[in-house]
C-alpha cells in the first residue's frame, strides 16, 4: 500500500494523529484557508438574504 501524503504539503509520511495532514501546523494552514476563504466553489455568488420565505424588512 502507498503511503500517504500529507494534502497541505505534500511531506510523507503522514501519521494517524493527524491525517489527512502530517502536524498540527499543516491542520492550521488549511484551517486559515477555510476562515480566510481560500477555498471556494466556482460559480455565481447567491444572496445571503433570509431562505425560509419570508419577505425580507
Amino acid at each position: 500500500m502507498a503511503e500517504t501524503i500529507c494534502v497541505q504539503c505534500r511531506a510523507r509520511p503522514v501519521t494517524k494523529a493527524w491525517r489527512p495532514f502530517c502536524s498540527e501546523r499543516c491542520k492550521l494552514l488549511d484551517l486559515q484557508n477555510w476562515v480566510d476563504g481560500g477555498y471556494r466553489v466556482a460559480g455565481e455568488a447567491t444572496s445571503q438574504g433570509n431562505d425560509d420565505g419570508a419577505p425580507q424588512e
